[in-house]
């Protein structure tokens, strides 16, 4: 073993207590978030530890701890003239506004599956059997639905839809609308509300997400022309305008048979829209801060559970355009291009 280059050792040792700091924030943030102390210190504004504390029903010495945990990190705001701490207007559009296009606390919902099933994960590793997404815990899923719907509100019926070509149009006059591997139902949700001339079937295999989004579509007042069905996305029935792949076709484990299947599902002139994580062709141009998130994200998640499955292709969160593009033309798509993307997503649109 060479010796360290010190300089180099120190620059690295300062780079892990940053990320320690964000790691054990992290769980706070989540235990704020499920007490409702973010969303306490919103409503009553500048409180003292004891304010907050009555507040929730919690201990107040613990709470103090708390919010001494988040100052430190600047995720809230502390008053020393007072003892009082406060949430800015930002801080409450990241931490209690969950329509916000930046919130982010059903994040760290997701990120904690990470550590829970890490056992099931290595497991995993020696196996080589993957791990579906039915065998990680309960908080995957509600995470999930809290992580993706504020950028799907951002942009889902502003940007990504008015990209393709003529479904805007069509959805408006009316049209019918499959979105498979649904999940909760969020962006199923959104859309109908947005098309209301429009039909809408979300499917996923997993049947208590089926129930959530039934339950998520009664609460919108949207259950008249929003449907959902347990099916996979190589299986679904029905013939359809618009098929949608949100965020989900990276996880299957014959992506390539579900691109098939939707070429039969579609009609004439429909169109496939899939909506991935933003990712470059070459592992080193995704070496930055998103690409850190979703190789993390793919490894616990995404690779385990396509290869869980048959086939187990295996493409991962970080796929890239030019795979992504093989396994949609291998479906017997002839067009195939990216209509737009964001820092976060790319939004492809195939045609037959």
């Amino acid at each position: 073993m060479s010796e360290p280059n010190q300089e180099k050792l120190d620059a690295l040792l300062g780079k892990m207590v940053g990320d320690l700091g964000a790691i054990t924030t992290g769980a706070a943030v989540l235990l704020g978030d499920r007490l409702g102390l973010f969303s306490a210190m919103s409503e009553g504004g500048r409180m003292t530890a004891a304010q907050l504390a009555a507040r929730t029903d919690t201990q107040e010495r613990l709470v103090r701890e708390w919010l001494s945990a988040q100052a430190a990190a600047g995720y809230i705001e502390y008053d020393e003239a007072t003892d009082s701490f406060y949430l800015s207007p930002e801080q409450e559009q990241v931490f209690v506004n969950e329509d916000s296009p930046a919130f982010m606390a059903g994040a760290f919902e997701v990120v904690s599956t990470l550590w829970l099933d890490e056992e099931k994960v290595r497991q995993a590793f020696r196996s080589g059997k993957g791990l579906g997404w039915h065998d990680h815990s309960t908080c995957l899923f509600r995470g999930t639905e809290r992580f993706f719907r504020p950028g799907y509100n951002a942009n889902l019926i502003g940007s990504w839809l008015p990209a393709l070509d003529g479904v805007v149009e069509k959805l408006e006059q009316g049209a019918d609308v499959a979105d498979a591997g649904c999940g909760h139902g969020a962006s199923t949700v959104l859309m109908a509300k947005a098309f209301p001339n429009s039909r809408f079937v979300g499917f996923d295999y997993h049947a208590p997400s089926i129930e959530r989004a039934r339950t998520a579509a009664k609460e919108a007042g949207v259950a008249g022309n929003a449907r959902f069905e347990v099916a996979t996305a190589k299986d679904f029935p029905g013939t359809y305008d618009l098929i949608a792949f949100f965020d989900c076709l990276h996880d299957m484990g014959d992506p390539a048979g579900a691109a098939k299947h939707v070429r039969h599902a579609l009609k004439p002139d429909g169109t496939w829209m899939i909506v991935e994580p933003f990712a470059n062709d070459q592992l080193s141009a995704n070496l930055n801060p998103v690409g850190r998130i979703y190789y993390a994200a793919s490894t616990f998640i995404c690779t385990p559970a396509s290869l869980s499955q048959e086939v187990g292709l295996g493409l991962g969160a970080q796929a890239g355009e030019a795979k992504l593009r093989k396994v949609v033309t291998n479906g017997g798509f002839t067009r195939f291009r990216r209509a737009t993307e964001t820092p976060f997503n790319m939004v492809l649109e195939a045609r037959p």
